[in-house]
């Protein structure tokens, strides 16, 4: 039996997220879903709590034909101790699954293959901040993610809290400082891609 393993902030959970698992699900009979950096919330960089993103995957994924778990992870203060703390909070996996280099680089150091989902992402993404830029202005946020997405967004007041932290947040703080001393390993794979190599 294979069973998968994806880290992701999904700050939010949008369509590059969905289209990366939908691939994962069709390699594996098992998939888990870890919700990076699960302590953090009503930022800019992370608009929303570790329960409002996994409404937001479960109600999305309830078509998979494979059993899923969805994990919150909180950050720690040291990489080297990142894929022992993850493996430590989620189901035995036999695959870990990523686009980002050093979480890959990082698993691999611990004796673990990560591999990167086969194919490019079919949508274009967006960071956290650009994302949340769009909800700001009245932009088209609507379009970057799946529909059950919308849904949970609409029911938590979250255009309403989005346009509020970006009114009194400073740029420079996330709300704690290790998201950006280890921004990666909030682990939203899809929104790394340089925009040059967005689809």
């Amino acid at each position: 039996m294979i069973r998968g393993l994806y880290v992701g902030r999904f700050q939010p959970y949008h369509n590059g997220h969905k289209a990366f698992i939908q691939k994962i699900a069709e390699e594996v009979d098992e998939l888990v879903i870890g919700i990076g950096s699960a302590q953090l919330s009503h930022t800019v960089r992370h608009p929303f709590t570790a329960g409002e993103r996994i409404l937001m995957i479960s109600r999305d994924l309830t078509h998979l034909d494979i059993p899923l778990y969805i994990i919150p992870l909180e950050d720690v203060k040291r990489n080297s101790l990142w894929v022992s703390h993850v493996i430590s909070m989620c189901p035995p996996v036999t695959m870990i699954y990523t686009s980002n280099p050093l979480i890959s680089q990082l698993f691999l150091e611990a004796g673990r293959h990560a591999v990167c989902p086969s194919g490019l992402c079919p949508h274009k993404v967006l960071s956290s901040e650009e994302w949340c830029s769009l909800v700001k202005t009245g932009g088209d946020w609507i379009s970057y993610v799946p529909s059950d997405t919308v849904r949970v967004i609409e029911d938590v007041g979250g255009v309403e809290r989005i346009r509020q932290i970006t009114q009194t947040d400073e740029p420079a703080v996330s709300g704690n400082m290790l998201s950006q001393s280890h921004p990666s390993l909030s682990g939203c794979e899809p929104s790394m891609i340089p925009s040059s190599h967005r689809s």
